[in-house]
């Protein structure tokens, strides 16, 4: 059940998310980022598993961050994340499971969301001003950055700052400014599989969801 509590990251994985160098997570500080949402939440207890074929993202950008959350048992704890941001995005079959454990007579609980298994990218998931918390990427068929920059400030990654991303996230978000980001005019990425502790999106569109309850571990990779 590996999408369940844990009691530390897989940095080796976290490295591949915060290229070039997993070093750059010293420079996380507490501070408060003025940014494109006006509040962030604490996390549960349990992190989420996401495939998807293909994602399309326009205004790319990634920093390093802070989420605060619980365990399942109340504890609170927080958790070193990689903030993947996109100005807009589109998935082909998208999916996302959760697996809740120790359910008196039940066991273990799967809960599962699929939606825009289409090759036509109209009737593909879209989301504009997403963010996703991702504690561990690989994508099995490669990806590609279209007009990169690695190693800006994740301060200046917004429109606003001459960026090409969405901008940080704001609010309460656990993050610093000044610390190391990257972003890029577009990112594309193939056959993705990822651990996520969040998700936020301005809009978040699904065509053909499906939402589907098992007993035991049904996870999506």
């Amino acid at each position: 059940m590996e999408s369940q509590v844990r009691g530390g990251t897989r940095w080796k994985r976290f490295a591949v998310v915060m290229v070039p160098s997993v070093a750059a997570t010293a420079a996380i500080g507490v501070a408060l980022a003025q940014g494109a949402l006006a509040a962030s939440f604490s996390v549960s207890g349990q992190s989420f598993k996401v495939t998807a074929d293909e994602l399309h993202g326009k205004g790319f950008e990634q920093y390093g961050a802070i989420d605060s959350g619980y365990t399942l048992s109340g504890e609170k704890t927080m958790h070193p994340v990689a903030v993947s941001g996109f100005k807009s995005a589109t998935i082909k079959n998208l999916c996302q499971s959760v697996v809740t454990p120790n359910i008196p007579l039940l066991g273990s609980v799967t809960l599962t969301l699929s939606a825009g298994n289409s090759d036509d990218e109209k009737k593909q998931v879209s989301a504009d001003r997403l963010y996703i918390d991702v504690a561990d990427l690989e994508t099995t068929g490669g990806a590609k950055f279209t007009g990169i920059d690695i190693g800006v400030p994740a301060g200046e990654t917004g429109a606003d700052k001459g960026g090409k991303g969405p901008g940080m996230k704001g609010g309460k978000e656990q993050s610093n400014p000044y610390g190391f980001a990257q972003q890029a005019e577009q990112a594309d990425l193939y056959g993705v599989q990822q651990t996520a502790w969040a998700t936020t999106a301005g809009t978040f569109t699904l065509p053909g969801l499906k939402m589907k309850l098992q007993s035991g571990t049904h996870e999506c990779y």
